[in-house]
């Protein structure tokens, strides 16, 4: 499966599921692990939980395991890696005191790919 067939399957997944402030970043020129870098919060731990089991379900049936999931018991944040796409769904705290989105765009110029707030 194609990198961007990922990432619209991944941001469908996220939709789907009502995450939040979906957003997604093209890291391509910065790095080699990934493509594209997904950030999505959920509402509550159940939430983050439940919205990342549908994004591994949604890859599983299109013929993409996910290569690693970490942080699944926790549900604060959890990250799944769909080898040219790389999601993470994080409680709203979580995410404001890591800043994924800032980590990965200083000094860079990391264009933004689809990013939508859903």
């Amino acid at each position: 499966m194609q990198s961007e067939d990922m990432l619209s399957l991944a941001q469908n997944s996220l939709g789907d599921n009502k995450a939040r402030d979906v957003q997604t970043l093209d890291v391509r020129k910065l790095t080699s692990i990934a493509d594209y870098l997904i950030v999505a919060s959920g509402t509550s731990r159940r939430h983050v939980q439940s919205v990342s089991e549908h994004v591994i379900e949604a890859a599983k049936l299109a013929g993409q395991k996910p290569i690693g999931v970490e942080g699944k018991e926790s549900g604060e944040w959890i990250l799944i890696d769909l080898t040219d796409v790389i999601v993470h769904v994080m409680q709203p705290s979580t995410r404001a005191f890591y800043k994924l989105e800032d980590l990965w765009s200083v000094g860079s110029g990391a264009d933004k790919a689809g990013g939508s707030h859903v």
